[in-house]
């Protein structure tokens, strides 16, 4: 058995809503066998992991796995609880999983869900999966190997890039608002909402975060300053930049003094309660990293106050939580060492190196080491029972530090000069640090008795929200309040659009009626990403990708966004919910890409854009196309509630009448008029015959989309009459390129289309025919990645309309040999028209001037092609002139 590659669907996908990996497995000699045909197995199995005992499996209770075992189960599907049962022992927890055939005998997919917010380029979920398969091998063999050693790696890579306490516990305050996150490649940063409500945290520090007061914050002289200006009281300070001038600094402050950098964080190179000068001395070179001279400008010498550590967080000019700090320390029992005091602490599964876990491991550094000596202690002394061993002098968390809630305790006048500190520096979120005889208490009248000691910016939350003592602080929701008040958006209308055919030029009708209405849209399409009506990125996209570029940008106001199979396949979705879904209709292509083999699977990819929208959502589907229509059936879409919008060319589509009898809405042709119905009430939008493009309605799929750009667009507010002039102005060589465009080369009208598969060969050809009546040349490319049953289905259907066929291969072969795909062509052409005349062509260039010479004095030729950029070349080189249909 062998793991074949690992593919990541970041959004929600066909499988679940959230981030999920999908591992290609290969069971090689294991193929066809099950767990019953090795005795033993599964004993060997959970004597290793015996937290597989409690695994449901499709039982949906504990022991489900145990069950399956015994009955017989394949060995992908055990491979895909073991790798579970290892995610869970590294702390990585995540409970679904499925495993299911792929491809050939033997090839399974065992999918997984992802932590929300872990990397994309981690390689976790591959250490995981190839971890569970040696696991499974081992265990056909005999007794497994504690798998503690081989999981140590994993759950080190897995703390590495998972977020930090603080930024984790604002990603969860947003979800929990509705308000969109997605992580910025591995960093603690954060984007949250969509379009132009769209803001950055990282960590504590927001998009709103002044750069100057973080500037002043970060020199911690120029804080005291600027503290002092305001009268906030601060410990009286010096800068030293020598030895000597430390010296100085105590004599004229007077004994004790703290010494820290200028520039520190986390309490590094901190050195507090200093007398003698020999003390300071150390702690000069201490914190200025060794060095006798200024080096980075020195240290600040200040007066010690003495009282109790504190922090208070602020955040948007009002207190929201205080707490008391406690400096690293062990406490002895009269029998272990402080090395093995140390070791019990750290056990605790709450500590961790750094900020990943809510308090920091103790160290027994050289900071350490010097205190320990100046109380007596050193690692392999046995201090007594109920002693306090002191490991650190400065209370920071980060050093080993624990905290006690004191919000409730915070006395009025405390908390005033709190917020004028973080008022004064100009903060929005920020942490003080304090120091005073009692928090709870009015503040001492005695000068030097009480004073802030720093403001820190970006400051952890973790001391708040899970403090060693008292109740944890919501601190994190504050900050997200702070960023988007209860009331305010923090998303902008998405519309997705789905299905085979018509989905570019139903987002760019949608764009359009939208950009006419005054609203900024980004529009993602097979050609590119548009924002505000100009290409910023080129690109087939129609995938997660663009519609995050889309929904990253924040001068746009609503998204319309093609959502094609192969990026839900490949990578989900790239937005969490729409508020519109438009499916224009589900027929046959793709079939033999990425494991679709037949039309139910193809409705079940589409589905998900018909799952994923806000409850009571707009859901357009087309009704007179049986597996689009059929959506509002499936218990996920009935779930969110859709407020139901049909479209169909006819008035009397059964669907549609249906749902105007129960009151719907919906949207056809009536008496020549583009209709919108609600219950019996109807609303004439528009004459067919003044629709761009539609060829006086003779186009009748490009009819059906404007149907359904129609329902879409006023599913998100655009009025009647603006929609109607976005119709009547949608002139399709300047909004809908390589879509139903005529253009004239001589005598012929040459049709440029993108039709690839069976239905849309139809629709063009019934256009053709309706337009300039029987005859015509087509000059035909076909996708090489579909299955050759579907390509010779399209080459049948479009035999079926042309007579005369010029074939010719892209130069992208999408992995086909050369000449391939022109005798899969051929072979439909000649299956749906025995006379059918065909000739073969070199290139797209060839293949024109050989259905051009064909084509007699004004008939038309249909060019159909892969890539448009290669197709508007040719024709600025034949001199064509864009023709109106």
């Amino acid at each position: 058995m062998r793991l074949d590659h690992v593919r990541r669907l970041g959004g929600p996908n066909v499988y679940l809503n959230r981030p999920v990996a999908v591992a290609r497995l290969d069971l090689g000699g294991l193929t066809g066998q099950e767990t019953t045909d090795h005795p033993g197995f599964a004993g060997r199995l959970l004597d290793a992991l015996p937290g597989l005992r409690s695994h449901h499996c499709s039982a949906g209770r504990p022991g489900g796995l145990l069950d399956a075992m015994a009955r017989g189960t394949y060995f992908g599907h055990v491979t895909e609880h073991v790798a579970l049962e290892l995610s869970g022992l590294i702390g990585r927890e995540v409970y679904f999983g499925r495993t299911v055939r792929a491809g050939g005998p033997g090839e399974y997919e065992v999918i997984l869900e992802c932590p929300r917010d872990e990397p994309s380029g981690t390689p976790v979920v591959e250490m995981l999966i190839e971890l569970a398969v040696r696991t499974v091998t081992a265990a056909l063999a005999g007794p497994v190997p504690d798998p503690a050693a081989d999981l140590a790696p994993i759950a080190a890579e897995y703390e590495a890039g998972r977020l930090g306490v603080s930024t984790a516990a604002l990603a969860r305050a947003a979800r929990e608002r509705d308000v969109p996150v997605r992580r910025v490649g591995g960093l603690n940063l954060l984007r949250l909402g969509y379009g132009r409500h769209r803001r950055m945290a990282w960590a504590a520090m927001t998009d709103g975060t002044s750069a100057i007061g973080m500037e002043i914050a970060a020199d911690k002289r120029l804080a005291h300053r600027v503290l002092a200006d305001a009268g906030v009281p601060v410990p009286e300070g010096r800068v030293a930049t020598s030895p000597a001038e430390a010296l100085a600094a105590l004599r004229e402050i007077g004994a004790p003094v703290v010494v820290k950098p200028l520039s520190g964080h986390q309490g590094e190179g901190v050195h507090i309660e200093l007398s003698e000068p020999p003390e300071v001395v150390a702690a000069f070179a201490s914190a200025t990293g060794g060095t006798t001279g200024a080096g980075d400008g020195g240290v600040l010498v200040e007066s010690y106050i003495p009282g109790r550590d504190y922090r208070v967080l602020v955040v948007g000019g009002r207190v929201v939580a205080a707490a008391e700090l406690t400096a690293a320390r062990i406490t002895g029992d009269g029998a272990a060492t402080v090395a093995e005091l140390v070791e019990r602490v750290n056990a605790d599964p709450a500590r961790g190196e750094g900020h990943d876990r809510p308090l920091t491991r103790l160290a027994l550094g050289a900071t350490e080491l010097a205190l320990l000596a100046r109380q007596g202690h050193g690692p392999d002394s046995v201090p007594a029972d109920g002693e306090t061993v002191w490991l650190r002098r400065n209370a920071n968390l980060s050093t080993g530090g624990t905290s006690r809630d004191v919000t409730g305790d915070l006395h009025p006048e405390v908390a005033a000069m709190c917020v004028r500190a973080a008022g004064a520096v100009g903060m929005d979120v920020c942490g003080i640090d304090l120091r005073l005889p009692d928090v709870g208490s009015p503040l001492p009248a005695e000068r030097g008795a009480a004073g802030i000691l720093e403001v820190n910016a970006a400051p952890g939350l973790r001391m708040h929200l899970a403090p060693h003592e008292g109740e944890g602080r919501d601190v994190a929701g504050d900050v997200i309040d702070l960023m988007y008040p209860p009331g305010t958006p923090s998303r902008v209308p998405v519309v997705s659009v789905t299905g085979t055919n018509g989905k570019t030029t139903a987002v760019r009708m949608i764009a359009h009626m939208l950009e006419l209405s005054g609203v900024r849209t980004g529009m993602t399409s097979t050609e590119g990403v548009y924002v505000g009506g100009r290409l910023v990125h080129r690109s087939d996209a129609s995938g997660p990708r663009s519609a995050e570029i889309v929904l990253g940008d924040r001068t746009v106001e609503a998204a319309v966004l093609e959502t094609a199979r192969g990026g839900i396949v490949r990578r989900g979705l790239g937005y969490d919910r729409a508020d519109v879904a438009v499916v224009t209709n589900i027929t046959r292509d793709h079939l033999g890409m990425d494991g679709t083999e037949s039309l139910d699977d193809l409705v079940d990819i589409k589905a998900l854009v018909a799952e994923q929208i806000h409850r009571g959502g707009h859901l357009v589907l087309n009704a007179e196309n049986a597996p689009a229509a059929g959506l509002a059936e499936r218990p996920a879409v009935r779930r969110r509630d859709p407020v139901l919008s049909y479209f169909a060319l006819s008035a009397d589509a059964p669907v549609l009448v249906r749902h105007l009898r129960e009151g719907g809405a919906g949207y056809c042709v009536e008496q020549g008029w583009l209709t919108e119905a609600r219950g019996r009430r109807r609303t004439r939008v528009l004459p067919v015959e003044e629709i761009a493009g539609a060829s006086g309605g003779r186009a009748g799929h490009v009819v059906a989309n404007a149907l359904a750009a129609l329902a879409a667009a006023r599913a998100v507010g655009v009025s009647v009459d603006i929609a109607a002039e976005a119709l009547r102005t949608f002139e399709p060589h300047t909004r809908n390129p390589g879509r139903g465009c005529v253009y004239q080369v001589g005598d012929n009208p040459v049709l440029v289309d993108y039709a690839h598969n069976p239905a849309a060969i139809t629709a063009i050809g019934a256009f053709v025919r309706a337009r300039w009546g029987e005859g015509g040349v087509a000059a035909a490319t076909l996708p090489g990645d579909r299955s050759d049953e579907l390509v010779t289905e399209t080459a049948r259907a479009l035999a079926a309309s042309f007579g005369r066929v010029v074939v010719y291969e892209d130069e992208d072969l999408r992995g086909r040999r050369s000449g391939e795909m022109t005798r899969l062509i051929v072979q439909g052409l000649r299956e749906g028209r025995p006379d059918v005349l065909h000739h073969p062509a070199g290139d797209l260039k060839g293949a024109l001037a050989s259905a051009l010479d064909m084509a007699g004095p004004g008939e038309p030729v249909l060019l159909l092609y892969e890539k448009l950029q290669p197709v508007v070349e040719l024709l600025d080189t034949l001199g064509a002139e864009p023709a109106a249909l």
